[in-house]
């Protein structure tokens, strides 16, 4: 985290959580990388999709018409409210068999992905540290970051995925004809006249790319964007509790820490739950736009 025989400057110690373990084995010079893959942002979001599958399983396949237990009643209550939201914008029911689960699985994953967020900051990069050490590995560049919704390749890969349930939809309602058809009149409709046919045609296919291409990416950014600021809030108050062990006033700077930390982490369970919410919703607004005929 910081060179050898000195304590991290916060611009160290920041850099250094902001650093995923992945499969370059050096930091990142951008949060924009493609071209490698951040092994932490993978493993803790197939570790949380398999946890939740195997809850919601559990909850179903322990699910009876009796009085339900409170994690029945949990999830049923649960599942209504994201299935309330299905059907007022979804309003083919054979789509709804499969977009619904998909929409709670998805709020369920994304909200547990965004609840790493709420574990103490240093916990899990500390124990990696310490394990590296015990291998004989530089703990001072065991990398590990534990939040997946605050890596850009996460959250993209998210909007991609329902952009290519979109497609699928746009083709399955309305078939290859329709669709392409739909693709050179909307939204300005066409004309007449060959030519400006034409011209309306390539005009309303670029607006048609544009709209799926902007669309795909506000999705995911607007995720990423919520939980990247998060947690440089929880980095920054972090930074005053270690300078309460290092001030004279350190006594204001640990008061400060407890307060700053209670308040934000109060608060970020608000956002961790709206940001899921969100991105659930607009999945479900872009299924249902390809459903409809424009």
């Amino acid at each position: 985290m910081a060179a050898e025989g000195h304590s991290p400057t916060p611009g160290e110690y920041i850099r250094h959580h902001l650093t995923h373990l992945n499969t370059s084995g050096h930091k990142q010079e951008s949060i924009v990388d493609f071209s490698i893959i951040n092994i932490d942002s993978v493993v803790f979001s197939v570790l949380l999709g398999a946890l939740v599958c195997f809850f919601l399983w559990r909850a179903a396949s322990k699910a009876s018409a009796g009085v339900p237990g409170r994690f029945q009643a949990a999830v049923e209550i649960l599942f209504e409210m994201v299935d309330n939201q299905a059907k007022s914008v979804i309003h083919n029911a054979n789509s709804r068999k499969l977009v619904a689960p998909l929409a709670l699985a998805v709020f369920c994953w994304i909200f547990m992905m965004n609840f790493m967020d709420m574990l103490p900051l240093d916990l899990l990069p500390m124990l990696w540290g310490k394990y590296n050490a015990a291998i004989g590995h530089d703990p001072e560049h065991a990398y590990l970051r534990v939040v997946p919704t605050a890596d850009l390749s996460t959250t993209l890969g998210l909007s991609l995925s329902v952009l290519v349930l979109v497609l699928f939809y746009n083709l399955k309602i309305k078939g290859l004809g329709g669709w392409t058809h739909e693709l050179v009149t909307a939204p300005f409709g066409t004309s007449k006249n060959p030519v400006f046919a034409l011209l309306l045609g390539v005009v309303n296919f670029a607006m048609q790319m544009i709209e799926f291409v902007a669309k795909t990416v506000s999705h995911g950014m607007r995720l990423f964007g919520n939980m990247f600021a998060g947690e440089l809030v929880f980095m920054l108050i972090a930074l005053l509790g270690g300078f309460a062990a290092f001030s004279l006033s350190g006594g204001l700077f640990f008061v400060g820490h407890i307060i700053a930390g209670t308040v934000w982490t109060i608060f970020h369970i608000l956002v961790i739950t709206l940001q899921a919410f969100i991105f659930m919703m607009l999945a479900l607004i872009y299924l249902g736009q390809a459903h409809d005929a424009h």
